[in-house]
């Protein structure tokens, strides 16, 4: 590997410019366990400990502010963090938004979680309705930004369209958004006419080309299926089979990386993909036991994606192409994955990922790979041109 870009976080250079930046405000912290300088010191751990930053309040993301709630299970409760002594609220829960009560010994909220450059992480969504809230309540919000793990530049997949809008969904972007947290809190403030008192702290040495690993920034899973920047290179195109019943390869050691069910053929699976002559991925076919969710202690064929070069890798591309190849090779067998999905009782889960009907229609209908294909790119040029607007880097 060339040697590694040196960057500085949102969150470093926020805590160097703390007293202009919060000056005797009360502060509110959106973390999780990636939320971390580049010695992995936690975030609220460095908030709570410095002189010129009253923390009084934290909340927590999907899977908890520590991250040890594990798969998509929704928290209930709210609590105290045992290393702080601070008052946490779960933004997985109840609500999504922070209540009016949850905001009151706050003036400002800071908002500091890793993002993996996908829609449907909720992450980004956290921090729109937390946006929201503060329009409501006079509270300002500061977004402390961190690298696009899988870089600025290449977007892909169509957009959400209207009518789909969901927890994994708010806005018309597409799978692969090629923007930082930062950038899309400007553009959701902007565009989406949120109109919050926004400040975003930017980083400093990161440059839009970059995957995370092509810097010395600290990795951290930002949540407990995304263990390495390779699961957020393929994350934005096996995120799909969440809306399936085969397995994304949760409860292996490699989440997202491995797709299979009991019924699949692992041999005649990777063959017909890899007919597909798809660019910068290799499928190898593979038997695995899932120890926990879909699947679980079942022997299950399937694929492995080894990407094998990331910069021609169309990750939405071919995850619908695997998608569609196991229902071609098992009609008979596949399933859909029943509701509810992220607070959707009543929706197809499958559908609810991919923000429209279509991309279902091209899966099961017999569509070519040349409509998913063009499925996949028909919003890319629009919306490069239009998030040019709000780049920071």
């Amino acid at each position: 590997m060339s040697k590694q870009v040196s960057i500085r976080l949102g969150l470093e250079n926020a805590l160097e410019g703390a007293d202009a930046l919060f000056g005797d405000e009360r502060v509110g912290l959106i973390c999780n366990q990636a939320s971390v300088d580049h010695c992995f010191r936690h975030a609220a751990d460095l908030f709570s400990q410095h002189p010129r930053i009253n923390l009084t309040t934290l909340f927590g993301p999907q899977h908890g502010i520590r991250g040890d709630v594990q798969d998509n299970m929704i928290e209930s409760g709210h609590g105290t963090d045992k290393r702080t002594g601070l008052p946490v609220y779960s933004l997985y829960s109840e609500t999504r938004k922070p209540t009016s009560e949850m905001l009151r010994d706050v003036d400002v909220l800071v908002f500091d979680l890793q993002d993996v450059g996908c829609r449907v992480y909720t992450f980004i969504y956290t921090m729109a309705l937390a946006m929201e809230a503060c329009k409501e309540n006079g509270k300002r919000f500061i977004v402390l930004d961190r690298p696009n793990p899988i870089n600025g530049i290449d977007v892909e997949g169509s957009l959400l369209e209207e009518g789909h809008e969901s927890f994994v969904g708010l806005y018309p972007i597409p799978m692969r958004h090629g923007m930082t947290a930062g950038e899309l809190a400007e553009m959701f403030n902007q565009l989406f006419a949120i109109g919050c008192d926004l400040q975003v702290v930017p980083m400093s040495g990161w440059s839009r080309d970059l995957f995370y690993d092509e810097t010395d920034g600290p990795w951290v899973m930002p949540s407990p299926n995304m263990p390495t920047v390779d699961t957020a290179v393929v994350f934005s195109g096996t995120v799909y089979f969440e809306g399936t019943a085969i397995s994304e390869g949760r409860g292996t050691t490699r989440p997202f990386e491995i797709v299979g069910g009991p019924y699949v053929d692992s041999s005649r699976l990777a063959s017909s993909l890899e007919a597909l002559n798809l660019p910068g991925v290799v499928f190898r076919p593979i038997e695995f036991i899932p120890t926990f969710q879909k699947c679980v202690d079942r022997n299950c064929g399937g694929v492995f994606l080894h990407v094998t070069d990331r910069r021609v890798f169309k990750p939405v591309l071919t995850g619908l192409a695997v998608v569609k190849s196991i229902i071609e090779n098992h009609r008979d067998d596949f399933l859909w994955k029943d509701p509810p999905y992220e607070y959707e009782y009543d929706r197809n889960p499958f559908d609810v990922i991919a923000g429209n009907l279509s991309v279902r229609r091209i899966c099961e209908g017999g569509g070519s790979i040349e409509d998913l294909r063009e499925d996949c790119e028909k919003d890319v040029d629009g919306f490069k041109r239009l998030k040019e607007r709000f780049h920071i880097y």
